[in-house]
């Protein structure tokens, strides 16, 4: 007599018997689908969005330049303020790699829109004098009129910071400021300065006119420099001494692009936390739909039990409900993939941001869904497959 051997279900046959146990509760499926989804979807969301907040800063970070030094006095040995030489930007300048310097300098004189407002209402607003090769230095465009130059440097024309501009109200070239007791004529308007912002705030005259009107002694205040990228290191390391050969330790020389990318490195950090926000859900969305799978056991028993007297093996019937776990899971996981990468595309789109989802992520989140569903999958399927057949029939 030939030994009977039970069918062997392959997987097409494992996806077509989940999907129908699927569409018995198709309420209850959705809605457990929905919790893995929502899981899903917030963890692409939060690495995409950072992804294209970071995508942004470091093209930013590329176009500004990390070239760029910042010279700028320290303390004394007995930590007075100290200055820097008035021969400080020639020096700086005559540095072999260095390719322009510009400098600024500040009066400590506030600046008002007319002479009416009140002395002690400067709304953080100074003027500074500045040197002509500033902008070069910055790489700040102008966005309204013109630069200073040899001819106005000694004049009283002022140009405005956007910060500046803003807080003065100040929309067009030609309108009179009240600096230092006199009036002065708005000659320009500068875009922002990413890595000066201090530039952003401050009303910007010529070193002649500062010292012939205000007062200023011509010492420059911070030194901007920008060098040949290979060499950055190497000019750092001497500037101190160039800048001030009789006090080398009473200069500071920084990177402003430092600040850029600690900034880049504090959103990653951030992106860590919203991350394990989308793993609680998601881990609440496989508790779901275990719950779901369990509720699904005891509800067909009597199936499960006529899939057994029929010759259904414990195996088959564990992978039954394993299946439908996974395709429960798995709709969820791309259901969420998709709306993740929506909402960063729609995130990115209304606030100008580069739209960047990495590929790792919604792989990485099917993988996590898959995950889940076999964890939330194997109580049930082995719970459902132990069940004795008479006793499943007969409930």
């Amino acid at each position: 007599m030939a030994e009977l051997r039970p069918a062997r279900l392959t997987w097409g046959d494992l996806v077509r018997v989940g999907a129908a146990g699927l569409r018995v509760r198709p309420a209850r499926a959705v809605l457990s689908a929905l919790g893995i989804a929502i899981g899903i979807a917030t963890m692409v969301a939060v690495v995409g969005i950072s992804s294209s907040s970071k995508a942004q800063l470091l093209a930013e970070l590329d176009r500004l330049g990390t070239n760029l030094l910042r010279v700028t006095p320290g303390q004394s040995l007995f930590g007075q303020p100290t200055s820097l030489p008035e021969t400080a930007l020639a020096m700086v300048g005559a540095v072999g790699p260095v390719e322009v310097a510009g400098a600024t300098g500040d009066t400590g004189t506030p600046v008002y829109r007319t002479d009416r407002i009140d002395p002690q209402s400067t709304r953080g607003l100074t003027t500074r004098a500045a040197s002509p090769e500033l902008l070069r230095a910055l790489q700040t465009p102008v966005a309204e009129g013109v630069w200073l130059n040899e001819g106005t440097a000694s004049l009283r024309a002022v140009v405005l910071g956007t910060v500046a501009a803003d807080r003065l109200g100040v929309r067009d070239v030609g309108e009179q400021l009240w600096i230092g007791g006199r009036w002065w004529t708005v000659v320009g308007i500068l875009a922002a300065s990413p890595l000066a912002p201090e530039v952003d705030r401050s009303a910007l005259v010529g070193f002649g006119a500062a010292g012939t009107y205000l007062n200023f002694d011509g010492h420059p205040t911070t030194i901007y420099t920008r060098t040949e990228p290979a060499q950055v290191d190497a000019v750092r390391a001497v500037l101190p001494a160039t800048a001030s050969p009789q006090n080398p330790e009473e200069v500071e020389v920084s990177r402003p692009s430092d600040a850029l990318a600690a900034r880049a490195a504090a959103d990653s950090a951030f992106t860590g936390l919203l991350l394990g926000i989308g793993a609680v859900a998601l881990l609440v969305g496989g508790v779901g739909v275990a719950n779901t799978m369990v509720i699904s056991v005891l509800e067909r028993r009597r199936e499960i039990g006529l899939r057994r007297s029929l010759g259904a093996t414990r195996g088959q019937v564990r992978g039954q409900f394993l299946a439908e776990s996974l395709l429960l899971s798995g709709l969820g996981g791309v259901a969420g993939a998709l709306l993740g990468g929506a909402v960063t595309v729609a995130y990115a789109t209304w606030t100008g941001l580069p739209p960047t989802v990495p590929a790792w992520a919604p792989a990485g989140a099917l993988t996590a869904t898959l995950l889940v569903g076999t964890v939330a999958g194997l109580y049930p399927a082995m719970r459902a497959a132990r069940m004795s057949p008479t006793l499943a029939l007969s409930a």
